[in-house]
């Protein structure tokens, strides 16, 4: 009788990591319009499908009663974000990191911090991985299981987006090259770096019981990155 619960569990978990590795696939290799609304979408109807599993708003991080801890955090995980990032923006050591030539312009910059980062890539990655995948993994596995699981996969789901990473990043394509392995080498720095990402990610979650922390923090490292990048890349050609 205890085990239908637990084979639920693992069956949910399984679902929700194919629809991932689906959405991925389409988003990333397929045309514009399926790379601008697939993960959205895809968020969405994870979420609505999960609830009807019995998962309730807490288990997703969406409830009312832990706003106002996960606003604390949010706040205090942006607040170091932006500080280390301008700095890094600041220093000639690292900013060659910062120089990424989609960023070329403010405006764009903007439009892509304010609008596209938020809507097309925070928000609905936050509610996939840290809501619907974090609630299934931890009915399956426990907190182990969502930091370790959740983290690694949230790596791996930046295996095609990290495709032309040192193409387009001066600093990485200095240290790393623009070859194949230049490009293998990036793609597994992405995919390291994003699942420690996740894990940090996965603690704020946990830690204050709200997808908010984590979307702030998720925000931080993209936006901010994003305005650094484009007021780097203007002093440079000033």
């Amino acid at each position: 009788m205890h085990t239908h619960p637990r084979l639920h569990a693992y069956l949910d978990v399984a679902v929700v990591v194919l629809v991932l590795v689906g959405t991925n696939l389409i988003a990333h290799f397929t045309n514009a319009w399926a790379s601008i609304a697939t993960v959205p979408i895809a968020a969405i109807v994870l979420v609505a499908m999960i609830r009807r599993r019995g998962l309730g708003w807490s288990e997703l991080g969406l409830s009312r009663r832990h706003w106002r801890t996960g606003s604390l955090y949010a706040l205090a995980a942006v607040g170091v974000v932006v500080a280390v990032v301008a700095i890094g923006a600041l220093l000639p050591i690292t900013r060659p990191f910062f120089m990424a030539d989609r960023y070329a312009t403010i405006s764009g910059a903007l439009i892509a911090s304010m609008i596209v980062i938020p809507l097309q890539t925070v928000i609905p990655e936050e509610l996939a991985f840290r809501g619907v995948l974090h609630g299934t993994l931890d009915r399956a596995w426990g907190a182990r299981g969502v930091f370790a699981a959740g983290s690694l996969l949230f790596g791996l789901w930046h295996i095609a987006s990290s495709l032309g990473l040192t193409s387009g990043n001066r600093g990485l394509t200095g240290i790393l090259g623009g070859g194949v392995w230049g490009q293998v080498l990036g793609i597994a720095g992405a995919v390291l770096a994003t699942a420690a990402a996740g894990f940090v990610f996965t603690w704020l979650r946990s830690r204050s019981g709200s997808l908010i922390a984590p979307i702030a923090l998720h925000w931080s490292l993209n936006g901010a990155g994003a305005l650094a990048a484009a007021v780097v890349w203007q002093m440079s050609v000033a």
